[in-house]
């Protein structure tokens, strides 16, 4: 068997400093090696174009390499100062934002031409919708604690508890949140350190990841912008529980954010995996109420700890707004007509819709359980009729009911991350409707899943994108396909 040919240029583990010349989808920079040899290409992720950084060469080919950032050496030109604390979530934060819009748009439509050769993206491109809030945006966050902290001075990891965000490039070591990171809620992050302290107090270890064990591990937090209430939800494990202080910590928090909280929740995370909510865990609510009410587009929505929900809600009605246009741009299509909304969650699309439509009967279906929950109370709350929510797998569910083939002609679909997989997209495709409104969250997958679908006889008459995440490399696009 020949060897495969080795590229000249960067070894695999191999940490470089590299000036970063363009942009690509999806926040990659792309960084050049010139020598004897040629020209090497290496993307590296959450870069900017005049940066100047050290990275890790993660994967190798002939052609290029794919790198880890560790830390940017040197600004760019473009970037300006901002008075936030910098985290690894937030790469774009001092790039102004409608350089981020530039950015983002130009890399997508490139996507779409690429992998889901569309020529002319361009023809049928609707807007780009902006953030109603460019700072301050989010309606969760989750901080995690750790045994191993950060220290920039030091530029090294020290043994010292930390609450934060993870220190980009690892999963042991976390960055202290000092104040506002300009993403979600200032008065709660600069708060932040006084939670800190009194858990240092307590005498009660931070999770060590490395060692599996210690007491706190995450402290997550739900705002609602209706009424400008937070939710908030302290993660340990149990041994050593009956050690801390719960009340005292109830008192700290009606201490710093008074009215506002609306309530505590306790959750026991014995796993030794690294995720918020354990599937073996308890969730004791210790104060006030277990979740809280946001508003969209005149709705209200009951939100629970573990609900999925839009992260950035004043965006999303922006996003939303658009699905429901195009979705109702032929109203025969929709009036009086059964329409399938798929992977609903918590039904958002679905009632909306119900709720701008006449004598049109809705069925949502997600395979998520307690989102359905969450989207039925949410309708009867809202009194909307017309709309049937299912907790089912989507491909499955399509099997399971044949009388609906031929009677839709308008889908809502709104997959998560990884797209559709392929032999549920053929079974979607085989339903027949006319029209499809596709809503993705990752327009790579989108974009494989473009090539199908026109394959299958549609083609792309609108796509618009929203800027959900600002400061992210991350962009919703939204198509509407028709036959």
């Amino acid at each position: 068997m020949p060897k495969r040919e080795r590229n000249k240029f960067v070894k695999r583990g191999e940490i470089i400093s590299i000036t970063i010349e363009d942009y690509a989808f999806g926040g990659k920079g792309i960084g050049r090696i010139r020598n004897e040899e040629g020209e090497f290409v290496v993307f590296v992720p959450n870069t900017l174009p005049g940066q100047t950084v050290k990275a890790q060469i993660k994967k190798t080919s002939k052609r290029y390499a794919e790198a880890k950032l560790f830390e940017v050496l040197s600004p760019s030109e473009q970037e300006q100062e901002v008075p936030f604390q910098a985290i690894p979530g937030a790469p774009y934060i001092k790039l102004p934002i409608h350089l981020q819009h530039q950015y983002k748009k130009e890399s997508t439509l490139e996507l779409f031409k690429r992998i889901g050769k569309v020529e002319h993206i361009e023809d049928v491109f609707d807007e780009f919708i902006a953030s109603p809030e460019v700072f301050h945006y989010r309606n969760k966050m989750e901080y995690g604690f750790s045994a191993i902290r950060y220290d920039f001075e030091q530029k090294t990891d020290v043994d010292e508890f930390a609450l934060g965000f993870k220190k980009r490039g690892t999963w042991w070591c976390t960055e202290n949140l000092d104040k506002d990171s300009g993403l979600f809620d200032k008065q709660v992050e600069d708060s932040l350190a006084k939670i800190r302290q009194f858990c240092i107090n307590s005498g009660l270890e931070a999770w060590h990841a490395p060692q599996k064990k210690g007491f706190f591990r995450y402290f997550v937090v739900r705002k609602t912008y209706k009424t400008n209430q937070i939710l908030c939800n302290l993660v340990t494990t149990s041994p050593l529980l009956s050690h801390f202080d719960m009340e005292g910590f109830v008192s700290l928090l009606k201490e710093l954010f008074g009215n506002r909280l609306a309530g505590l929740i306790h959750t026991t995370n014995d796993e030794i995996g690294d995720r918020t909510l354990a599937v073996t865990g308890n969730e004791t609510l210790i104060f006030g109420d277990d979740r809280i009410v946001e508003n969209l587009l005149g709705l209200d929505f009951e939100i629970s700890m573990k609900s999925f929900f839009q992260t950035n809600p004043k965006s999303a009605e922006k996003l939303y707004a658009k699905v429901i246009d195009y979705a109702l741009e032929k109203a025969e299509t929709v009036n009086g007509k059964i329409v399938m909304d798929l992977f609903c969650g918590t039904g958002t699309i679905g009632q909306i819709l119900a709720s701008k439509t006449t004598d049109t009967k809705i069925i949502g279906v997600d395979i998520v359980e307690d989102a359905i929950k969450d989207a039925k109370q949410n309708a009867k709350r809202n009194q909307i009729e017309g709309v049937e929510f299912y907790a089912a797998d989507v491909g499955k569910f399509l099997l399971e009911f044949p009388q609906y083939k031929g009677k839709i002609e308008t889908i809502v679909l709104d997959p998560p991350r990884a797209g559709i997989a392929p032999k549920t997209l053929s079974k979607v495709i085989k339903i027949g409707a006319s029209r499809m409104v596709y809503v993705s969250c990752n327009p790579a997958t989108q974009a494989r899943d473009t090539e199908t679908l026109m394959q299958a006889g549609y083609k792309i008459s609108k796509m618009s994108l929203v800027d959900q995440f600002p400061h992210t490399a991350h962009i919703e696009s939204i198509v509407l396909f028709e036959k």
